[in-house]
């Protein structure tokens, strides 16, 4: 009798052996969020990486895609941001999407600022040394307050981006409640729409927003379309969708021709 439970015991082992190879088959079948953590001017923030599938077969010429999260997802947790905008969309997608794709959060309270677009910054660095991303291809993109970092860190740094994707963002505070929130490397400027579009015209840009906004109204993102076309700029696009409200997010990372379009461009 103690043989043949022997027996069964070494079977039992066996059969998890199996099923634990099949599951680690699986996990090499798609990409993942991996949990990093980066500190700058001594803050460390949490923040997370989805890898693609073959990330290590395609060292050197990976794009990198850093996204901006939208007001609700703020914390510490280094959790939510990759819960509303593009990490749904990923985790749908994480068989086939081909790019890495960096997730910073910003703490309560704050905005896409300051120490914040360093901390940003200084994930994506990391990404880019870690997982061999190709400089010439790095995305950004954001959504809501999220887009209005976008423009802030682009505007800080207009030779780095390939190519920016500001989702129901825009340039001025949207509401009395929420003064903090504006583009503040025009806010001074007497237009501050020609004076981004003077300084980012040579990047490619397209800009997405719901008509029927009643967080961030559209009125700053048309605004800009005109001040961009105005500046003949290279390449600037802007998408409204006829029936949407603020989440705009949804539809535009849902939009297979955005994503052929970002990975097209390269500095």
């Amino acid at each position: 009798m103690a043989r043949r439970a022997g027996g069964w015991w070494w079977l039992a082992v066996l059969a998890m052996l199996a099923l634990s190879g099949v599951a680690s088959g699986r996990t090499s079948d798609s990409g993942q969020f991996v949990k990093r953590t980066v500190t700058v001017d001594g803050r460390q923030s949490r923040y997370q990486v989805f890898v693609p599938r073959d990330a290590q077969a395609q060292r050197g010429s990976l794009p990198v895609v850093l996204f901006l999260h939208g007001s609700g997802e703020r914390g510490s947790d280094g959790r939510k941001q990759t819960q509303a905008g593009v990490g749904p969309y990923l985790r749908a997608h994480a068989r086939d999407f081909p790019a890495l794709v960096v997730l910073p959060q910003v703490p309560e309270d704050e905005e896409w600022a300051g120490i914040n677009n360093r901390i940003a910054l200084a994930a994506l660095d990391a990404t880019i040394a870690e997982f061999g991303a190709d400089p010439a291809r790095q995305y950004l993109t954001g959504m809501s307050m999220g887009g209005y970092g976008s423009w802030n860190i682009a505007l800080e740094h207009p030779d780095r981006f390939a190519a920016l994707v500001p989702v129901c963002g825009a340039v001025l505070a949207p509401r009395a409640v929420r003064a903090t929130l504006f583009v503040e490397a025009v806010a001074d400027e007497a237009d501050p729409y020609a004076a981004m579009a003077a300084r980012l015209k040579a990047t490619p840009i397209w800009m997405f927003h719901g008509a029927l906004d009643d967080v961030v109204l559209p009125a700053d993102d048309r605004k800009l379309k005109a001040a961009f076309d105005a500046a003949g700029a290279r390449d600037m696009r802007y998408t409204e969708y006829p029936q949407g409200n603020h989440n705009a997010w949804d539809a535009t990372y849902a939009d297979a021709a955005m994503w052929e379009w970002l990975f097209a461009q390269r500095r």
